[in-house]
């Protein structure tokens, strides 16, 4: 991280301010909608001048196993620069995001990249995405936000996940992570927590960077 990135972090704590406001004023399905329309890119994933977030998530995607899958699905996709990266994982990727808004502008900035698409798609609501299974599923810095997280809501939700997962397929989860003791880090490392004990996954690896968690995940074989 280079010091021009320290104007990467205010802009991110005025988009997170500004979806906190909105979220009060407009609830949650409408808040992100109205974020990427008053701020086109919230986080500044597609600004060449901040490299933290590109050197971010080529470490989160040098945690997965070393394999080429089939179909991939990047949730909570934004304006699809991850999503865009995991095509040099997998044959077909698939981005879902909340805001129609996002998506939109995601498809029009991946223009040309070969077996990249995306929908819009809220989390809790998934099952009717229709597709088939993927052998890949990432969720970078997306569970967080959900409202109410509690064991049930993770649960129910990581259920859903793991039912489309292929049999031999991989969740990875990235989530902020400073220090143990703050709350954040604490929220964090509980989500990853619960899905190695509670969702019928096996660790792969955990890796622990200065500002993030990373935790892959293999859907464990059924019982015979």
């Amino acid at each position: 991280m280079s010091l021009r990135d320290l104007s990467f972090w205010a802009g991110s704590a005025r988009a997170d301010k500004l979806l906190i406001r909105l979220r009060r004023e407009c609830g949650d399905l409408t808040a992100f909608d109205r974020l990427y329309q008053q701020m086109p890119d919230p986080w500044s994933t597609t600004v060449p001048r901040f490299r933290y977030q590109l050197l971010k998530y080529q470490k989160i995607l040098a945690a997965l196993p070393e394999r080429r899958f089939h179909r991939g699905l990047d949730i909570g996709c934004g304006l699809g620069v991850m999503t865009r990266m995991l095509a040099a994982h997998a044959d077909q990727v698939l981005g879902i995001d909340l805001s129609p808004t996002a998506v939109a502008s995601a498809s029009q900035l991946s223009n040309g990249a070969h077996g990249v698409r995306f929908r819009q798609a809220e989390l809790l609501q998934i099952e009717p995405l229709a597709e088939p299974a993927f052998d890949l599923i990432t969720m970078v810095d997306t569970i967080y936000y959900l409202p109410g997280l509690t064991d049930t809501v993770l649960k129910s939700m990581g259920e859903k996940l793991v039912e489309m997962l292929t049999p031999d397929g991989i969740l990875l989860l990235a989530n902020h992570y400073y220090f143990r003791f703050d709350g954040l880090s604490r929220q964090t490392k509980r989500i990853h927590d619960f899905f190695g004990s509670q969702l019928g996954l096996r660790s792969v690896t955990e890796r622990r960077h200065a500002f993030y968690l990373v935790s892959v995940f293999a859907r464990n074989p059924p019982q015979t």
